[in-house]
């Protein structure tokens, strides 16, 4: 019976594939710099520099993006705890350390230039988005005691980041806006590139170690979360967003897991061993299960939505 490969030899085989990836990476990486994409010429100054403060009013975006907006923001703004926590479980020598640096530099950026369009257009109140980031800061995000090792992180990072592409592609639609949707765009063609390079990391974890990456694998996506969980107002947020399909599990299912698990061939590999295949297995039903919820959830929501539009419709009826 094959033993498990410990952590440092999994580091150790895997970096061949980092150093590619990372030369993929950098050769096809487009550079972008955060202030091509703020409307500069909409700024004007706050009270403290003797002009007026924000009034809501003075949103042009509804409240679903406002709220979809504020939650990438601040998803983006724990950069700190991501970097903390990957560094912990990758390496901060050779490619795997060169990487872990430009990725955090790239995913910097994306708070950079959304809360810089944010309080030029005065989008949201930058004084409760500022409580907001440090009250989010402060508590920090800290992996699910049950995610340790490089395997656990890569298999984590591919779903996440996919996941965040998603939200950050349907948050840019539904700004109303095209400035903010070119820069969403922008910021999810990053996102979509950091998925591609865990993705082929993860891959060749397969091959390398077939059971322990199924193992891996089917703990993230049972126990997948967003990075975003505890900020403040997380619940009502998330609750919006969910409803008005920023991100929902039909988007979960279709355009992150299915694609991810494609890419690997989970369900088409015969390289497991039991141990593999129960693992397996036992993600196949968690997967038949979630289609069912998809279903049912959906027809949860279309019922919520039809009662709340035939309650506006009446509502508008003059008496």
């Amino acid at each position: 019976m094959a033993r498990d490969l410990t952590q440092l030899e999994l580091l150790r085989e895997l970096e061949p594939t980092v150093a590619q990836n990372l030369d993929r990476h950098l050769g096809i990486a487009k550079e972008w710099y955060p202030h091509d994409y703020v409307p500069w010429d909409e700024g004007r100054n706050f009270a403290a520099m003797d002009g007026i403060d924000w009034e809501p009013g003075q949103s042009r975006l509804s409240e679903v993006a406002k709220v979809a907006m504020i939650t990438n923001l601040l998803t983006e703004d724990n950069l700190p705890s991501y970097h903390r926590t990957i560094s912990e479980n990758f390496s901060s020598d050779g490619a795997w350390g060169t990487w872990v640096g430009r990725w955090t530099a790239e995913e910097n950026r994306h708070a950079i230039a959304m809360r810089d369009y944010l309080v030029v257009t005065r989008g949201i109140d930058p004084v409760a988005l500022e409580n907001d980031r440090m009250v989010h800061m402060t508590r920090g995000v800290h992996a699910p005691a049950e995610f340790g090792g490089v395997l656990d992180q890569v298999a984590y990072v591919t779903v996440q980041e996919l996941a965040t592409r998603v939200s950050h592609r349907t948050t840019g639609r539904v700004c109303n806006d095209p400035v903010a949707d070119r820069m969403l765009t922008r910021i999810a063609a990053d996102e979509n590139l950091h998925m591609v390079f865990y993705r082929n990391v993860c891959g060749v974890a397969l091959d390398l170690a077939p059971d322990q990456s199924m193992e891996a694998i089917t703990k993230v996506v049972k126990h997948f979360k967003m990075p975003g969980e505890g900020m403040p107002n997380w619940r009502r947020n998330g609750v919006l967003m969910v409803k008005h399909g920023i991100y929902d599990l039909r988007q979960h299912l279709d355009e992150v897991l299915n694609p991810v698990l494609r890419a690997w061939n989970i369900f088409g590999r015969n390289d497991f061993t039991a141990r593999g295949e129960a693992s397996r297995e036992e993600l196949a039903e968690y997967m038949d299960k979630l289609a069912r919820d998809v279903v049912k959830f959906e027809e949860q929501r279309a019922r919520i939505l039809a009662r709340e539009a035939a309650k506006a419709g009446s509502s508008a009826v003059p008496v």
